[in-house]
């Protein structure tokens, strides 16, 4: 298990409307006994019209040192990044410098021509390519840890022959958003770190968030855990990293949200 960080919508179905400290107290039962059970460790933070009702943490950011998770702790986010992703590419097209409808090699004009001329940005987004996706190719597990440059991992993991017709399926796809970082960095000549600080981070004030490398030093970072049926071990880093009070910001104003971060 990668560290992964999900963000829902708590709903008390069929129950009467509670005062804020009894759904306070609510959310602090549920939490406990997900913990106790050994099914959850991490942050939760729940807010309705921009109140925050609940905001803690449970277990342990750090098992070595016994250091406990905590509101401000920060998260590897995995696939949480792709909807900045989503939302740079969205904002280049808004500034025309791209378009849903373009294909891959009009951006990325050394990529495979006989694949890469048929499928588009829309298709990447929506998870319609056809691109097999990196992490159903076992050999991208036994090399997870090697460092590449954008354009080997393009090559090697991002470019084999279509599943299927671009647009004729749904299919959930990594390497279409790891396409599509590089075709950001494509368009406006920074790195896909830069542009996710520059456009979504600053802006919205996530002071918390940012890109995550395995040699930074990052204030406040979790390790991530792994259960096996020995115990706990540490899992593979991912490139991005938030807290709950940044993701409970990205939510719409006026509107009941619930973040929730796993170490």
């Amino acid at each position: 298990m990668r560290t992964t960080i999900l963000m829902c919508l708590i709903l008390l179905a069929g129950r009467p409307i509670l005062a804020q400290d009894d759904v306070r107290q609510e959310i602090e039962s549920l939490v406990k006994l997900y913990h106790e059970q050994g099914r959850f460790t991490g942050s939760v933070l729940a807010a309705t019209d921009g109140e925050i009702l609940y905001a803690d943490g449970v277990g342990m950011a750090n098992v070595e040192w016994g250091i406990p998770n905590t509101p401000d702790t920060r998260f590897r986010v995995g696939s949480i990044t792709k909807q900045f992703t989503a939302a740079v590419v969205l904002q280049l097209v808004s500034e025309g410098r791209a378009e849903l409808d373009d294909s891959i090699t009009r951006h990325l004009p050394e990529y495979r021509r006989d694949t890469g001329d048929r499928v588009t940005l829309h298709h990447l987004l929506t998870h319609s390519s056809g691109i097999p996706s990196y992490t159903s190719n076992p050999d991208f597990w036994d090399d997870a840890h090697a460092t590449y440059k954008v354009d080997e991992f393009v090559e090697g993991y991002c470019s084999g022959d279509l599943d299927f017709q671009p647009g004729s399926e749904y299919r959930y796809n990594n390497s279409g958003y790891f396409l599509l970082g590089a075709i950001i960095e494509a368009v406006t000549g920074n790195t896909y770190a830069e542009e996710l600080q520059d456009r979504i981070f600053d802006p919205l004030g996530m002071t918390g968030s940012g890109y995550d490398t395995h040699e930074a030093i990052i204030e406040k970072r979790a390790i991530g855990y792994t259960p096996t049926y020995d115990g706990l071990a540490n899992s593979a880093f991912l490139l991005a990293c938030s807290t709950i009070r940044d993701l409970a910001s990205v939510g719409s104003p006026g509107s009941a949200s619930a973040s929730l971060c796993r170490s």
